[in-house]
């Protein structure tokens, strides 16, 4: 089928390419405009593979004379021949995340896809929260798709299926409306991996790597573009065959148009031989999709509406609203947001991560020094606090670098209302204190009048800090001391030092994570009753989770 634009349609392409690149500063993106075309053209859905290279050029022009003349040049051409697409329209921004963009009236739906290598990370926080928060504002669904047709690079792992809807459902504060295993879905991609073969906007490339990316490179396309659909059939059949092609022999690719300006968007690949087994499914398949045509096929299967991600994977947007071109399809709303790079954590992957702990270098995927979700958990980071932090950073495209202070800032919000106070003397130093002074009594546990007090009872001395020794000081709720211990007033009589102290207590030991290190802290610990799991807000120290052997540190 041959099809050429009428003026209208040309018109259209180069003005909403125009108005793209004026919306992105000159950093225009094709996907966006042909899911413009498409969502308002119906009638040109069924030439989306001539229509995508039209508008991927007309982008790339106009980005090109955004950087040439500048964007007011193409305000001036908008406003000559276009002046609607320069309307503006007054938006009310959301209390903490903006407008959700195009609902039409729609409940949205939404994914998170993980791929399940490993336990759910702070980096996949932020996708789950924003997708889940767009999801419980707007009455939408939130879908929790593995992503795990990957048998090579990142195998999965068969325990994060069942951890990952948990974590999920701790962190959003709902289960997801919908799980989607990929690996189990793997007859929808093969139907339309054929499909694309028997439209004829797809091939089965017997080109080498190196030979391919020849190609690639010289914007030339392969011999086996040409193949007829009965010789891609044929081959498509080979390679599902374990006595025909083997891994690396042959690749299933989306014809798209090898002069693109960008090279990943040349010819791109859809299918891969893989022949390592699969936890889930074992060796039933050999032919595996890649993530961006899987992908692309499930967001459409699923009724996805918007796609909320970062701008690492605008290229993955840009192949995949092709491949959508290619089928008549309308690409979801992409939104992206940009990096956002926590010094304290450092540069972990589920991978290194998967290694260090394999080799002892952490006790497991809740060590207190990863990054998981998992040991943010344990150390007492609440999923309120993480929501609140991710929110608050909405979905700006700059890349920031923010303190790990600024979570536990709102950490400190969510946990500090029902922390009781308690007293942990590090380097104990035993005092005898000597005069009049209440014996027995309680203090405060907190400002929550209703929470219980902590009762004391002081034989012939107590504990205090050794940096607190030998010196005047007052022993908070209780004395003021001499630097030898005798009460001098029960009442506050001076400015001196008001420190923590212990009456009796217990032996224990505080665990403190500090990047890659872990410190262990000996110290006496007030009697008390509080089971494990109970956050603590240890006086002059920090807040503290109780656990069975001792205490671990949540921040200061």
């Amino acid at each position: 089928m041959e099809w050429e634009p009428d003026q209208a349609t040309s018109d259209l392409i180069r003005h909403l390419a125009l108005q793209n690149s004026l919306q992105y500063s000159g950093e225009g993106q094709a996907g966006s405009v042909i899911s413009r075309i498409m969502g308002n053209r119906a009638d040109l859905r069924q030439f989306g593979k001539f229509i995508a290279p039209l508008v991927a050029k007309a982008v790339a022009k106009a980005n090109a004379f955004a950087a040439s003349d500048g964007l007011d040049a193409i305000t001036e051409i908008l406003e000559r021949e276009a002046p609607e697409l320069l309307e503006r329209k007054v938006q009310t921004r959301r209390e903490g995340l903006p407008e959700l963009p195009n609902l039409n009236g729609k409940k949205p739906v939404l994914r998170f896809a993980p791929n399940p290598n490993g336990p759910l990370s702070f980096g996949h926080s932020r996708g789950l929260v924003i997708n889940g928060q767009y999801a419980k504002d707007l009455d939408g669904e939130l879908i929790l798709r593995f992503d795990d047709t990957d048998t090579t690079v990142k195998p999965p792992m068969m325990e994060a299926y069942d951890s990952i809807p948990i974590q999920q459902e701790w962190l959003c504060g709902f289960p997801a409306h919908r799980i989607v295993i990929a690996s189990e879905r793997m007859e929808h991609y093969h139907e339309h991996a054929k499909k694309m073969l028997d439209g004829g906007f797809g091939y089965v490339c017997t080109c080498s790597a190196e030979a391919f990316k020849v190609h690639r490179v010289a914007m030339t396309e392969c011999p086996c573009r040409d193949n007829s659909v009965d010789e891609n059939l044929e081959r498509w059949s080979k390679m599902n065959d374990p006595e025909e092609y083997q891994p690396g022999d042959a690749v299933l690719r989306v014809k798209t148009d090898m002069t693109l300006k960008n090279p990943a968007l040349r010819d791109w690949p859809a299918a891969r031989i893989q022949t390592n087994p699969h936890p889930r499914v074992g060796n039933r398949w050999r032919v595996w999709p890649l993530l961006d045509f899987q992908s692309a096929v499930e967001d459409y299967l699923q009724g996805v509406t918007h796609i909320i991600r970062g701008k690492d994977l605008m290229d993955s947007t840009r192949k995949q609203t092709l491949l959508y071109a290619h089928f008549g399809w309308e690409y979801p709303e992409t939104i992206y947001w940009g990096r956002v790079k926590v010094h304290e954590f450092g540069a972990f992957s589920t991978s290194q991560m998967k290694r260090d702990i394999a080799e002892g270098k952490f006790s497991g995927w809740e060590d207190p020094r990863l990054p998981t979700l998992t040991a943010l958990s344990r150390r007492g980071i609440q999923p309120e606090a993480l929501r609140a932090f991710w929110v608050e950073l909405g979905l700006t495209q700059k890349d920031i670098a923010v303190p790990l202070s600024t979570l536990y800032s709102h950490n400190t919000k969510a946990i500090d209302i029902k922390a009781p106070r308690l007293a942990f003397v590090r380097n104990a130093f035993p005092v005898v204190l000597s005069g009049e002074f209440p014996r027995n009594g309680t203090i405060q546990s907190h400002s929550d009048a209703e929470m219980p007090p902590r009762k004391y009872s002081v034989d012939e001395g107590v504990w205090i800090e050794e940096e607190d020794s030998r010196k005047p000081i007052r022993l908070k709720d209780l004395c003021d001391i001499d630097a030898d211990g005798n009460v001098e007033s029960i009442d506050r009589s001076d400015k001196r030092p008001v420190v923590h102290w212990v009456a009796g207590g217990t032996p224990s030991k505080l665990t403190i994570a500090s990047g890659q290190d872990l410190e262990t802290v000996e110290g006496i610990l007030e009697d008390n009753t509080h089971p494990v799991g109970t956050i603590l807000q240890l006086e002059r120290i920090g807040y503290a989770i109780v656990e069975e052997d001792g205490l671990l540190m949540v921040h200061d």
